[in-house]
């Protein structure tokens, strides 16, 4: 049995008992609302989820129908394989159908507007789970993490490996120049450009003072972004950028990647012309979301570090949000500054992530029970 789904339920069961309990902490409202709650057993919930090729979303529409489940609430769960016109239409059915609230992870957040107005104009409550729908006023709460972080320890995590900063944080005893090549998410998610923003204003200071040289003169999001986050693109790119700057004979020592399978296609097109044999060491290789085939890249040594974002907790307050929602409150918010989605500040609740090394891998993903050693070891999940 899957570490994951053993793990998540001991989470559910604890957060049944959670939502049942009078205020409490998180994301769940502790103001106290007037009517009296309706039966879990005749609320829907739909849950709108990007795509089945990534494990990270399919282990968060996992967990978001489980805890609702267990907390006693129908749950109408549907992947659209990033495609935007399926998405669409599945949300829209969700409405038609009457499903009473929805948690939705859009593909292309500017592509949800006329399926808010219907929610709106139904009364219906609509969460944005960790890509912020944009260009609607009619986006009620947002979950996530503390996007513009995670960028930053990206960009702390490559400048670590580089030897430019040491674990700490102070300044390292390397001195460059490195050269390093930077990689974008997709354009059309808004998370993209806080990690952008958070990665490049931690890396700027070194390129201002001539550390780390971008050969390629790829500075901007627009010429580093990757279409859906997609693996092959990103690999396309990296051979595109070693043919154009590197045929001197010079050798990539970083790359700024925002996402494991980013960074896993990265390093194909790296081995591919061959780095990591041979004498020619793998480039320090930066990720997110700790998917199981980069955490073994990393205890294997060919990608450098990634970013943790627990989708347990994630997960947790989605359904916490949609409790406070369907009992007539307010969910509480811990950031009510941050996410401008073009018309209207977004109330949200943000959590934290963290960098994983490969000397942490235990105490992180292990020891809490998101993967077992075997897993690691074999670069899949059982």
């Amino acid at each position: 049995m899957n570490v994951r789904r053993r793990t998540l339920a001991v989470f559910t069961a604890g957060l049944v008992l959670s939502l049942s309990a009078c205020g409490g902490g998180g994301a769940g409202s502790t103001d106290g609302g007037s009517s009296a709650p309706a039966d879990p057993a005749d609320i829907t919930v739909g849950v709108a989820m990007p795509t089945q090729t990534s494990e990270r979303w399919i282990a968060d529409g996992n967990a978001v129908k489980a805890g609702l489940e267990k907390a006693g609430y129908k749950v109408d769960l549907q992947y659209a394989n990033d495609d935007i016109p399926t998405q669409q239409q599945q949300i829209d059915q969700m409405i038609t159908k009457g499903d009473d609230l929805l948690i939705l992870a859009a593909i292309d957040g500017t592509a949800l507007a006329g399926q808010l107005d219907a929610a709106k104009a139904a009364g219906v409550k609509v969460i944005s789970y960790d890509r912020l729908i944009r260009d609607s006023a009619n986006v009620d709460f947002y979950v996530s993490f503390d996007n513009y972080k995670v960028g930053v320890q990206q960009g702390t995590s490559l400048l670590t490996g580089l030897g430019l900063l040491n674990a700490d944080g102070s300044k390292g005893t390397a001195t460059g120049p490195f050269n390093v090549e930077l990689f974008a998410g997709s354009l059309d998610d808004n998370n993209a450009g806080f990690f952008w923003n958070g990665a490049f204003d931690t890396i700027k200071p070194f390129i201002d003072s001539g550390q780390i040289v971008v050969k390629s003169g790829q500075t901007k999001i627009d010429e580093a972004a990757t279409l859906r986050w997609q693996q092959e693109v990103a690999q396309k790119r990296m051979e595109d950028l070693l043919t154009s700057a590197y045929s001197d004979g010079s050798k990539v020592d970083g790359v700024l990647s925002p996402y494991d399978g980013i960074s896993r296609g990265i390093i194909t097109a790296l081995q591919n012309a061959g780095y990591g044999t041979g004498g020619q060491k793998m480039p320090i290789i930066t990720g997110q979301d700790a998917e199981i085939a980069s955490v073994k890249l990393i205890n294997d040594g060919v990608q450098y570090a990634t970013i943790f974002k627990d989708t347990r907790k994630l997960a947790e307050q989605a359904i916490t949000a949609s409790e406070a929602y369907l009992d007539g409150k307010e969910p509480e918010a811990n950031d009510t500054t941050t996410y401008d989605n073009g018309v209207k500040v977004v109330p949200s609740f943000l959590l934290q992530s963290d960098i994983v090394y490969k000397d942490n891998i235990t105490s992180l993903l292990v020891d809490t029970g998101y993967y077992t050693q075997a897993e690691v070891d074999a670069g899949q999940a059982s």
